[in-house]
């Protein structure tokens, strides 16, 4: 190709030309920020304006670089006009733009490039299914009315969305992204989305991070949708603030951080994440079935902290996560959770949640009766080494079993609750012991006075009458004293020698049951 520029291009055009070549900036912009902003309505004449054609023929077949150069096109402040077609093409040189302003559609459709910064642009829509890099992606400020659309994309290293504006297209999508694979990190901080966000089956290699950004789909059930994501480090849904720099870590003294805001429901099923899901300083406004969702996520920490609850459903169902983070006030209230199937290896709260309420959480996120929940709560003190909170959870799963039983398990059940807990405070059987055996003792010695006794069942040999050992010997139903055998007892004394052992035999088993427990645990 001809080292001069097409003498059909314009001034401006054959600046951008030798800038090309040179690699070099063609900076248009005027100075003045109200006339140099995209986004705005002010006229930019023909002083600033630049075919798309023309930037098309520069990626891609574009003059030779002069000598030590490196040709790329680097352009600000411009009014582009025309469809930048560049769909299916294969460019090499750098292509940096900002500031500048698109008049049609951005078509970069399985299109092939090394690295792509769009800044501070004026976007009606961004076309780039399919799209390959082998470097970054970045589109930090931009203004996109019409929705993006990065279906299947490959990005080589980071994806850059923070301070993004983007409308929902005419299938009420804000960003399409379905499929996108990016090597690095995705980082879209601070951007305002109206319409969907959807992720599904996304691969990412670093961490997705979504700090201050507000999400509005007003037209459709998600605003976000990433069901079957894969994130290999952390997903932030947290405050950003804004400043130099990344938004990771704590911002700094005086900056004003925004709080996630998500305005309609929010979708991470079947989600795979390699460190952790951060949901911290959000709010989720749902409405009608719209809920936060977290189905059959995986990951080995789940960071709930919010300040208020949503307003809709939190939806665990068969999520596993490894340590869960949360507090008393993120949780909904009656039947605004669903856990069924929800596991987790240890519970590190947030502030105060006493185990109190934390009871009453669980009965209210299952309306109808389900152990696993409080088996699964049980576990995650015992691994704190709570061992007497993970007991009384246990005590209430039986409380809330027994509701579900007939007259006669109910009966049954306030019985076990009196005498032992259940099994799970065996002290109580010890009282109970005590207790019957100090009755039995009374009722003999009294029944039987003094140079008084039973008549023996073997006339030959038999032991000295002693009632306090009588009464113990009934109550022990594996140890014997010598002593229930040896008498005859006939009436009511014998129904009441008879109920006397009978809850032995009851506290006993009880007291094993609850021993055993204990051994398990050690």
């Amino acid at each position: 190709m001809t080292e001069e520029p097409p003498q059909d291009w314009t001034p401006v055009e054959q600046d951008l030309w030798e800038a090309f070549r040179r690699g070099e900036w063609c900076d248009l912009r005027t100075g003045i920020p109200e006339r140099d902003d995209p986004a705005a309505d002010r006229f930019w004449g023909a002083d600033r304006t630049v075919r798309a054609e023309v930037i098309a023929r520069l990626l891609l077949d574009g003059p030779s670089a002069v000598p030590g150069r490196v040709s790329c096109v680097k352009l600000s402040g411009a009014q582009i006009s025309g469809e930048l077609q560049l769909s299916g093409g294969n460019v090499v040189p750098y292509v940096e733009l900002r500031d500048c302003r698109f008049e049609q559609v951005v078509m970069l459709s399985e299109c092939q490039f090394t690295t792509v910064r769009l800044v501070h642009c004026a976007i009606p829509r961004l076309e780039a299914a399919r799209l390959h890099t082998t470097g970054d992606l970045h589109l930090p400020q931009c203004t996109v009315e019409g929705g993006i659309r990065l279906t299947d994309a490959h990005i080589g290293t980071d994806l850059l969305l923070n301070q993004l504006t983007v409308r929902r297209d005419r299938h009420g999508r804000a960003i399409a992204a379905d499929g996108l694979n990016v090597a690095q990190d995705v980082e879209a901080e601070l951007i305002e989305a109206t319409g969907e966000i959807s992720l599904r089956s996304a691969r990412i290699g670093g961490r997705l991070s979504l700090r201050g950004s507000v999400l509005h789909n007003p037209y459709g059930r998600y605003a976000l949708n990433a069901a079957r994501v894969q994130v290999e480090h952390t997903l932030y849904l947290s405050a950003g603030y804004v400043g130099s720099g990344s938004n990771s870590g704590t911002p700094p003294m005086g900056v004003r951080t925004r709080h996630f805001t998500c305005e309609g429901g929010l979708r991470l099923d079947d989600g795979r994440f390699g460190n952790a899901v951060i949901i911290n300083q959000a709010r989720f406004r749902l409405t009608g079935n719209q809920q936060l969702s977290l189905r059959r996520v995986q990951t080995p920490e789940l960071r709930l902290t919010l300040e208020e609850p949503p307003s809709g459903l939190i939806s665990l169902a068969g999520a596993r996560v490894g340590n869960l983070t949360d507090t008393r006030a993120c949780w909904p209230e009656a039947a605004g959770v669903d856990l069924t199937g929800f596991t987790y290896g240890s519970l590190s709260p947030e502030g105060p949640f006493p185990l109190r309420e934390r009871i009453a959480w669980l009965a209210a996120a299952t309306p109808e009766y389900s152990p696993e929940p409080y088996e699964h709560l049980a576990a995650a003190l015992r691994v704190s080494g709570e061992d007497s909170d993970a007991r009384e959870v246990l005590l209430a799963k039986q409380r809330r079993r027994r509701e579900t039983l007939p007259v006669a398990g109910k009966l049954w059940g306030y019985l076990q609750e009196i005498m032992v807990g259940y099994g799970y405070r065996p002290g109580r059987a010890a009282v109970w012991m005590a207790l019957l055996w100090a009755v039995g003792a009374v009722f003999f010695t009294f029944h039987y006075p003094h140079n008084t006794e039973p008549p023996p069942t073997d006339s030959g040999a038999y032991p000295h009458w002693e009632p306090r050992l009588f009464a113990l010997d009934l109550l022990l139903p594996v140890i014997n004293l010598g002593q229930d055998n040896a008498w005859r007892l006939t009436g009511y004394v014998q129904w009441v020698a008879a109920v006397l052992t009978m809850l032995g035999w009851i506290l006993a088993t009880t007291v094993a049951a609850g021993a055993s427990r204990l051994l398990r645990r050690g």
